[in-house]
């Protein structure tokens, strides 16, 4: 422990944002930084307990106490190495995570937790700012080639992993620009894009070839991939869950990937023909979380007359839940710097028809509310609530409710196998063709940002031991890199 008892002498103190007012007219991120002094002190409230749940929480095993001790000291680069070590890609989810080793703090038993999501963030950003992030291209190289398909975390963790082993890898993304849903999935206000360009320039000054608009199966021969010793699939979960709804063609009910994707692409120069905003609407999103979130705060920015969000579970208990104890992630409330930014939040709400006018175009919806009757060994049963049907004016409807899997077309042209989930299936992450693997949302469904940086690293072992009959890279929350 860096500063015994610490955690007693300073509180807990985040990032401050610049007011809703002001950031609402700008795409921009708005969080203000901490000064260098007050992130000492934040590490320093770090208990080095005996058995730091805080990293078995992590799915990247992330050495947490270590590189806290280490900004306690002030060994910002010893804590930039360490926190390296097992995590290709703090700047994201130092940013984007939302911070699972934070709910397992074991100071979180008594007060709030160590900041731990904002000490990773400010550690990265210091080794940018100081010019020690370089890149590590291998000093030898094995002469096998590797394929990595998508560009999204997983397959950029696994690319970097690989290339470091010393293998050529090319990686495929159907978009205009790499980074898959980090690109164009995140609004720019949780994660400007230069910080995806300035990560992708050192990936590509270590050697890995990046390939963009080639969508591998429509216009790229799948069959051209067998050319690689390796085939790795990052594509991630794009199949978007929709509603059984009457009316749902409607003009003016639109998935919210579509949204979101398009007012990206506007802030960097591209035009939209008929693109989808919010402007002067009364917008309704359907779904409760990160994505439904990030539709609130987008339709807020383009200046939305109201922001409406529906959740068709109940409200989640403003503390944790007797249900989910302490170390496990909490059926808790989350409210978002989006949802502080202006949204009327209504939980237990089933829509049951989309409005429309003669012409088609979406003008209001009906809901009902619900509740569910909870039978032991049963599914949970929607029970709607007799005499509460509503009808709700609106222009706009964002369907932000999550993805049921992959894309097929890989999986039926390679003629892989699906699981029981609907993902690809795959053991130690490899499918039931010798050579092509399976990582991130892919094969374990729609997760998180440190889940497909953890399934990227995991997957990069097992096909550098598939190639050359033995690895040196790290396993999870191990941090030693190999020596080339």
């Amino acid at each position: 422990m860096g500063k015994i008892g610490g955690f007693k002498e300073y509180e807990r103190i985040d990032e401050n944002t610049i007011e809703v007012q002001e950031r609402v007219l700008n795409y921009n991120e708005f969080t203000l930084p901490l000064a260098k002094n007050a992130i000492k002190e934040q590490g320093s409230r770090c208990m080095d307990c005996g058995i730091p749940f805080c990293h078995s929480a992590c799915p990247l095993g992330n050495l947490i106490p270590d590189f806290n001790d280490m900004v306690h000291e002030e060994e910002w680069q010893s804590a930039l190495e360490i926190l390296q070590s097992t995590n290709n890609f703090p700047e994201f989810t130092g940013r984007l995570c939302p911070a699972p080793c934070e709910k397992s703090c074991v100071l979180g038993l008594i007060e709030a937790p160590v900041a731990i999501e904002n000490i990773e963030k400010n550690i990265i950003e210091r080794g940018f700012a100081e010019g020690w992030i370089k890149p590590q291209p291998p000093k030898k190289r094995t002469g096998k080639t590797v394929a990595v398909i998508g560009s999204g975390p997983a397959g950029l963790a696994t690319a970097q992993q690989l290339n470091r082993a010393g293998h050529l890898v090319t990686v495929f993304e159907r978009d205009d620009k790499i980074g898959g849903l980090l690109r164009y999935g995140i609004p720019n206000f949780k994660l400007e894009k230069a910080i995806i360009d300035r990560r992708v320039a050192i990936l590509e000054a270590e050697g890995i070839v990046f390939k963009t608009n080639i969508n591998v199966g429509v216009n790229f021969p799948v069959q051209e991939l067998y050319a690689f010793d390796a085939i790795v699939l990052c594509g991630g979960a794009s199949e978007r869950r929709s509603l059984p709804t009457k009316g749902i063609e409607s003009k003016g009910v639109v998935q919210a990937m579509d949204f979101l994707t398009q007012q990206t692409k506007v802030l960097y120069g591209e035009t939209i023909p008929n693109q989808i905003t919010a402007t002067e609407k009364n917008v309704i999103v359907i779904g409760g979380g990160d994505t439904g979130s990030d539709c609130i705060g987008t339709s807020n920015r383009q200046g939305a007359k109201s922001v409406t969000n529906f959740e068709i579970l109940p409200k989640p208990p403003v503390e944790r839940s007797e249900t989910t104890p302490w170390p496990f992630w909490p059926l808790q409330l989350k409210t978002s710097s989006s949802h502080e930014e202006g949204c009327e939040r209504n939980w237990l709400i089933n829509t049951k028809e989309f409005i429309t006018d003669e012409k088609g175009n979406l003008t209001a919806l009906k809901t009902v509310e619900v509740s569910w009757k909870i039978s032991p060994g049963q599914r949970p049963q929607l029970i709607e609530k007799e005499g509460s049907e509503k009808i709700w004016p609106c222009e706009l409807v964002l369907l932000a409710l999550g993805f049921t899997g992959p894309e097929k077309t890989l999986s039926d042209q390679l003629g892989l196998e699906i699981d029981e989930r609907n993902n690809y299936k795959a053991t130690q992450y490899k499918t039931n063709k010798p050579n092509i693997f399976t990582a991130g949302d892919m094969r374990r469904g729609q997760s998180l940002i440190v889940w497909a940086i953890s399934e990227g690293r995991e997957a990069a072992r097992e096909v550098d031991l598939f190639l050359m009959g033995y690895t040196d890279l790290p396993t999870k929350g191990k941090g030693d890199l190999p020596s080339l």
